[in-house]
């Protein structure tokens, strides 16, 4: 994971990303890469539920 933080309390799933981030250029160059899971992962303590994200901006 890049940048991405997540805890469960109870049934509530948060995920923290800090904005102020940058890693590069996404693949296609098209947009900045603030966090990401790398594909989809398992959220803590749970195998059977997966998430995927993708944090970025835009280009300038």
């Amino acid at each position: 994971m890049k940048n991405m933080e997540m805890k469960i309390e109870g049934s509530t799933l948060t995920i923290t990303v800090d904005l102020s981030k940058d890693f590069g250029e996404s693949k296609s160059g098209k947009s900045i890469v603030i966090g990401s899971s790398e594909g989809n992962i398992s959220i803590p303590d749970n195998d059977d539920i997966k998430i995927g994200l993708n944090v970025y901006r835009k280009k300038a």
